[in-house]
C-alpha cells in the first residue's frame, strides 16, 4: 500500500503542481488585481458564506462513499442510481436555507444575486467530488488524478480568453463566476460518464428508494456534522470580517489576498487526504498495519509545510508586494497599508498550513477508522474557540485578528488529532523522530535568518533557503531519500 500511495502521489502532484499554481498566481490573482481589492473583497465574502451550509449539499455522503466504495466495490451501482436523487433533492435545501440566511443577516439585491450563481457552482462542485469519491473507493486514482485538474485546466482557458483575449471591454467579477459554471459543469458531464461506464451503463436508472435513501442520511450523518463543523471554523473569518466593520469588503479582500495562497497550498495537502481516505479505509477493514504510511506521509507532507510556514513570515512582504502591484485607483498610502496588513495576515496564515497539513493525515485516519463522534467533537470545539476569538480580536486587530484565531485554532486541533491518533492506534512513541522533527524546525528558522544576510536578490535568498533546508532535512535524516526509493522498488521501508 506504501509503494501505490507514493506512485499515485506523485501522478497526483505533478498534475496538479502544473496546473493550480498557475490557477491561483496566474489567473485567480490577475483576477484580483484587475477588479481591486474592494470588489473582489465583495465576491470572497459571499464565495466563503455559499460554504458555510455547504454540508447541506453533501451531507457527508462524498467521505462515506469513499470509503464504504473502498471497502464494498460491489455497491457502485446500487449506490449511484440512489445518490444522484439524493444529491439533487439535497441542492433545492441547500439553496433555500442559504438564500434564507443570506435574507436574514440584510444581504442586498446584489449580493443575493451573486450568492445565488455561488450557490450553483457549490451544486456543481460539490457533484464532481461525489463522483470523484467512487473513483477514488474503486482505487482508480489516475483517472481521479486527471479529473482532479480538469476543471482548473478549463477555467484557466476560459478566465484566460476573457482577461486577455480582448473578448470584453472591462473585465467584472460576474465572467469569473460564468468561467467557472461552465468549467464545473463539463467537469461533472465528463466525471458523470466515466463512473457510468463502471456501473453498469446498460442498466443504469435513476433511483427513488426512501428506506435506502434514509438509511444513506442515517449512515453519513456524522460525517456531515464533521463537514459542518470544519466548514464553519475554516471558512467564518472573512464572513466576520465583512459584517463585523466599517468598509468590511475591503478588509475582506485583504485578507482573500493572503488566505488564496494558503487555499493554493491546502489544495496539495488535500490530495494526501483524498489518496489516504480509500487507502487507509481498506488496509483497517483488513486488519493491516497502518502505522509505517500514516509516518511516511506525515513526513512527506510536513517537510515543506514547514518550510512554507516558516519562509513565508521571513518574506511576507516581499511575496505580497510581487504578486499585489498598486491599483490604478488606489493612493501610495492605501498601497502601503494594503500591503503592510496583508503581508502580516499571509505570514500568520501561511503557519497555519503546518496544522492544517497534519490535520489532513491525522484526520484522514480518524475518519477513515468511523471515529467520527471524536472528530466531531474536536471540531465543535474548534469552532466555538474560532468564532469566540473573531469576535473578540476582529474589532481591535481586523484582519490580524482573524488570522491569529485562525492559527490557534488549527494548532489546537492538529495537537488534539496527533494525540487521539496515538491513543486509538496505539502508535508508539518516537522520541527520535520528534527529536528530528524539532530540530528540523529550528534549523529551518536559522536558515531562513541567514538567508537574509544573502547579498543576492530576495527571490534568490528564498530559492536558496529553500534548497538548503530540504537538504537539511536528508542530512539529519528527518527525510529519508532512501527509505522513499526503496518503497518505490519494494513497496515498503
Amino acid at each position: 500500500m506504501q509503494r501505490k500511495f507514493l506512485k499515485n502521489l506523485v501522478l497526483l502532484l505533478v498534475l496538479n503542481l502544473l496546473i493550480k499554481p498557475f490557477w491561483i498566481l496566474g489567473i485567480d490573482r490577475t483576477v484580483q488585481n484587475t477588479v481591486g481589492a474592494s470588489e473582489y473583497g465583495f465576491y470572497f465574502a459571499i464565495l466563503n458564506f455559499s460554504f458555510l451550509f455547504n454540508i447541506l449539499l453533501d451531507f457527508g455522503i462524498t467521505n462515506f462513499n469513499n470509503k464504504n466504495i473502498a471497502q464494498n466495490n460491489q455497491l457502485l451501482k446500487k449506490h449511484l442510481s440512489n445518490i444522484l436523487v439524493l444529491k439533487l433533492l439535497l441542492f433545492f435545501v441547500y439553496l433555500l436555507v442559504t438564500i434564507g440566511a443570506a435574507l436574514f443577516i440584510n444581504y442586498s439585491r446584489q449580493q443575493i444575486n451573486m450568492l445565488a450563481l455561488l450557490a450553483f457552482n457549490q451544486f456543481l462542485l460539490s457533484f464532481i467530488l461525489y463522483l470523484r469519491s467512487n473513483l477514488g473507493g474503486l482505487h482508480m486514482f489516475r483517472t481521479d488524478s486527471i479529473i482532479s485538474v480538469l476543471d482548473r485546466s478549463l477555467m484557466i482557458i476560459l478566465v484566460g480568453v476573457l482577461l486577455w483575449g480582448n473578448v470584453v471591454d472591462e473585465f467584472k467579477i460576474h465572467y469569473y463566476i460564468y468561467a467557472q459554471t461552465a468549467a464545473y459543469f463539463i467537469t461533472a458531464g465528463i466525471t458523470f460518464f466515466i463512473v457510468l461506464q463502471k456501473a453498469s451503463p446498460r442498466f443504469f436508472r435513476l433511483s427513488w428508494n426512501f428506506p435506502f435513501l434514509v438509511m444513506i442520511i442515517k449512515q453519513s450523518f456524522p460525517f456531515a456534522i464533521l463537514v459542518l463543523l470544519m466548514t464553519f471554523y475554516n471558512r467564518i473569518d472573512s464572513v466576520m470580517l465583512e459584517r463585523l466593520l466599517d468598509k468590511g469588503a475591503k478588509f475582506s479582500g485583504i485578507y482573500a489576498q493572503a488566505f488564496r495562497l494558503l487555499e493554493a497550498t491546502n489544495m496539495i495537502a488535500y490530495l494526501f487526504a483524498v489518496l489516504l481516505l480509500p487507502i487507509f479505509a481498506r488496509m483497517i477493514k483488513q486488519k493491516q498495519s497502518i502505522e509505517e504510511l500514516a509516518k511516511l506521509s506525515f513526513t512527506l507532507i510536513i517537510t515543506p509545510a514547514i518550510i512554507i510556514a516558516v519562509g513565508s513570515n521571513f518574506y511576507s512582504g516581499q511575496i505580497m508586494e510581487l504578486l499585489y502591484p498598486i491599483h490604478a485607483e488606489e493612493s501610495p498610502q492605501d498601497f502601503a497599508f494594503r500591503i503592510q496588513e496583508s503581508s502580516r495576515v499571509f505570514g500568520l496564515l501561511m503557519t497555519c498550513f503546518s496544522a492544517v497539513a497534519t490535520t489532513y493525515i491525522f484526520g484522514t485516519l480518524l475518519t477513515a477508522n468511523g471515529s467520527l463522534k471524536l472528530l466531531n467533537i474536536i471540531s465543535f470545539s474548534g469552532m466555538l474557540v474560532n468564532i469566540i476569538l473573531n469576535f473578540i480580536l476582529i474589532p481591535h486587530f481586523q484582519t490580524t485578528g482573524s488570522a491569529v484565531a485562525s492559527l490557534f485554532t488549527q494548532s489546537l486541533i492538529a495537537i488534539i488529532q496527533v494525540m487521539m491518533v496515538r491513543k486509538v492506534f496505539g502508535f508508539r512513541k518516537n522520541y527520535l523522530f520528534l527529536g528530528r522533527l524539532l530540530l528540523y524546525i529550528a534549523g529551518t528558522i536559522l536558515i531562513n535568518i541567514f538567508s537574509l544576510m544573502l547579498p543576492f536578490p530576495w527571490h534568490i535568498n528564498f530559492l536558496m533557503m529553500v534548497t538548503v533546508s530540504l537538504l537539511f532535512a536528508m542530512l539529519i535524516g528527518f527525510l529519508s531519500v532512501g527509505n522513499i526509493i526503496k518503497v518505490f522498488r519494494y513497496g515498503e521501508m
